[in-house]
């Protein structure tokens, strides 16, 4: 299993929206997060002092080929209409890697 942690900006006037899409997350993104072996998913919101809103995200991996998994998931219509819905609330940071959107943050700790 491989833990998986990221931080993306999040539009202070999409928070509700944000918000009300992930209290209704789609039964077919549900499935689709899970077939490719993701477990433990959870988002948490915080503004920082900065005045701005955050994004912080948590899975677990639990598959054997993580960038075949991502691919699969980022073909599937259903997952591309919720993302077209997401992607417009979201502030990826300029400071991330090419090829990101959520920018991944380095595990300093983790207590089993």
């Amino acid at each position: 299993m491989q833990r998986y942690g990221s931080v993306l900006g999040l539009k202070t006037d999409k928070i509700e929206k944000y918000k009300a899409l992930h209290a209704a997350v789609w039964p077919e993104v549900l499935k689709m997060i899970t077939s490719c072996h993701i477990e433990n998913y959870s988002i948490y919101l915080r503004k920082l002092p900065d005045g701005k809103h955050y994004l912080f995200s948590y899975f677990e991996y639990t598959g054997d080929d993580f960038a075949a998994d991502c691919a699969r998931m980022a073909a599937d219509p259903v997952t591309q209409q919720w993302w077209g819905e997401c992607i417009p609330c979201q502030e990826p940071l300029a400071d991330r890697d090419e090829g990101e959107w959520w920018a991944d943050m380095q595990e300093v700790f983790h207590s089993d």
